[in-house]
């Protein structure tokens, strides 16, 4: 059809909607521009230019035929659907508040419904424009009003998908939300026996009240979920004979709700939660559904003892594994399902032998290693990288890392072109695997890691980045000259130094004066690079009153061990003003481990007798 041909007769539909025509033709109109604009970018223009957009919202005014309003709303949901200039229109000619006044007690629920769904559409276009003129307009008492018990499961639906989206990162919806009844009122559309569709849109609109930003929880929309009987619900609808887009639903709201929330933690464990995730990890679940497990399992672990405890004996370490296993079911599975196990993985390993023996006894660390392989994803790589880290905390457990390559696999992440998280985390494991332990420091350098490392020092690094690195080579070094020389050799001495610049990174500054205390502990061939690169300086400076007792304690060690032997750096610490400086750490309220390093440097360099710390 010609381009004039087809604005005449989107002009001709348009006339139609006029007042004092009959309902019928009205509706039949409407439903032409619906059908007219569901998949013709062009003919919403013209619907636009013809004003058709005022003469739809026209026909949702309170009082007219319900047949209208509905065609009306349907039409305006057509025009609107990624289209933003139709959106705005839309809001222009007052089609919020008419809309929101669609949803009224007693209304024709196909009204209500189609109302709902065009809010919805208008949230995903421009969601902090929208979130805000349709909460301005009462739109959130209005969708919760539709919830109600006897509401037709149709409306229920749209209104529940409405609220989720009008409440996401939405701080002001999710508080209407919570102080018009709207928790409660999701929380009861859990119920079992209920509509598998209103019981997934109810599940997502509590989820996205939880988060409160990206990254972020919203604790108070969490704990209401909590004292409504929102974990129980939740986690009733993970059992087998729910449908998979339910379990996956409520799997993705339990993670959402236990996120940095210990007593929702403990209710979902207490409601058998922790056993159910993990039965929804089995071999023929949907990969959907596996994915969002890992990834609740992984907040329910992190920084709670007692559920890592509890996902190993039910059996979650080896669940976990096998997602991630080459050659098994993890050959065809989604990266997305392999990542969310890795950081479940991870989380699961921290800070506890028993899970760390556990992983490594199902076969857990060869199958980290193999996800550190080119090929994979970064994040993947990343979480694989965080696991290892977690599992070598302790050093009578690296060996099994070592021996599975994965001292050259983490190395490999170090390299330039990888992305900062990977190495940052392969950093953060390989100082762990550093740790107390001379086989792995040597394979550390054997496998080329120190000029790795030492590249990432360097300024354009993030902090992170420049911490743990720093951190590695300090533990690197804690095991013999031979390290601290080949990282002298790589320019070391000098990066560190560079990063004891005035205003860094507490963390920073405490892990380079590790790292700087280490390498030069019976090493005058470092105490002779760190002084002419003018370490001492900066050393003494970070004493100054200000600084953190850590880094107090830290400096004045890395000072004790640089002048316990050497004539040279007594002198050079003296000529930079040292012995002053170590003295004011006395004098202030530094901590009692700060204090005794400083005594000990201090007599070392001869300003205190002897019975410090020291030589």
């Amino acid at each position: 059809m010609a381009k004039g041909s087809a604005r005449a007769r989107v002009a001709a539909v348009v006339r139609r909607l006029a007042p004092g025509g009959s309902a019928d033709a009205q509706a039949e109109a409407a439903h032409a521009l619906a059908r007219l604009c569901s998949d013709k970018s062009r003919n919403k223009e013209y619907v636009r230019g013809c004003g058709g957009v005022a003469a739809l919202v026209g026909l949702l005014a309170p009082g007219g035929p319900p047949a209208v309003q509905q065609r009306a709303a349907a039409a305006l949901e057509s025009l609107c659907v990624e289209d933003r200039a139709s959106q705005d229109s839309m809001r222009e000619c007052g089609g919020v508040p008419a809309l929101v006044g669609l949803l009224a007690p007693g209304g024709p629920p196909a009204v209500q419904a189609q109302a709902a769904a065009v809010l919805q559409i208008l949230c995903k276009g421009d969601p902090q424009v929208f979130q805000a003129c349709i909460g301005d307009c009462g739109g959130v008492p209005a969708l919760v009003g539709l919830l109600a018990p006897g509401s037709p499961p149709g409306v229920q639906v749209q209104a529940a998908a409405a609220l989720a989206r009008l409440c996401l990162t939405n701080a002001r919806n999710q508080d209407s939300m919570r102080e018009c009844g709207g928790i409660a009122a999701l929380v009861a559309l859990l119920a079992p026996g209920g509509s598998a569709a209103v019981q997934t849109q109810a599940a997502g609109a509590l989820g996205n009240l939880c988060v409160g930003s990206v990254e972020t929880a919203n604790a108070d929309s969490q704990d209401s979920v909590r004292e409504c009987g929102g974990a129980a619900a939740l986690v009733a609808l993970l059992a087998p004979g729910c449908p998979p887009a339910v379990r996956e639903r409520a799997a993705a709201v339990l993670g959402s709700l236990c996120m940095g929330n210990a007593r929702c933690r403990d209710s979902i464990r207490a409601a058998g939660g922790v056993a159910a995730l993990v039965g929804l990890l089995a071999p023929g679940s949907p990969a959907g559904v596996q994915r969002r497990a890992a990834a609740a399992l992984g907040n329910l672990c992190a920084e709670d003892a007692k559920n890592r405890d509890c996902v190993r004996e039910c059996g979650g370490a080896a669940a976990l594994v096998r997602l991630l296993a080459r050659g098994g079911p993890a050959a065809a599975m989604p990266t997305a399902v392999r990542e969310a196990a890795a950081i479940a993985l991870a989380n699961l390993c921290n800070e506890s032998s028993e899970n760390q023996d556990s992983v490594r006894e199902c076969g857990g660390v060869p199958v980290l290693v193999a996800l550190l392989a080119p090929g994979e994803s970064a994040v993947l790589q990343e979480r694989a990288a965080v696991a290892l880290g977690n599992l070598c905390f302790d050093v009578t457990r690296t060996d099994s890392v070592r021996e599975c390559g994965g001292v050259a696999a983490l190395v490999a992440l170090l390299a330039p072109g990888r992305s900062a998280g990977a190495q940052k985390q392969a950093a953060f494991a390989l100082g762990n695997m550093c740790v107390g332990n001379t086989q792995n420091q040597d394979s550390v350098r054997e496998c080329g890691g120190v000029p790795a490392l030492v590249a990432l020092l360097a300024p354009g690094h993030s902090t992170s980045v420049h911490k743990w690195a720093a951190a590695a080579l300090g533990n690197l070094c804690s095991g013999g000259i031979e390290n601290g020389d080949s990282v002298r050799e790589c320019g070391g001495v000098a990066a560190l130094v560079a990063l004891l610049a005035p205003g860094g990174s507490a963390a920073v500054l405490e892990a380079a004066a590790a790292a700087l205390q280490n390498l030069c502990a019976e090493n005058p061939l470092n105490q002779d690079s760190l002084r002419e690169c003018g370490g001492v300086a900066a050393l003494v400076a970070l004493l100054a009153p200000g600084n953190p007792a850590a880094v107090h304690r830290i400096v004045a060690g890395a000072l004790v061990k640089l002048t316990s032997e050497s004539g040279p750096s007594r002198e050079a610490v003296r000529a930079c003003g040292g012995d002053a400086a170590l003295e004011g750490v006395l004098a202030c309220a530094s901590s009692a481990a700060a204090h005794e390093w400083a005594t000990g440097a201090l007599r070392n360099l001869e300003h205190l007798p002897q019975g410090g710390a020291g030589e």
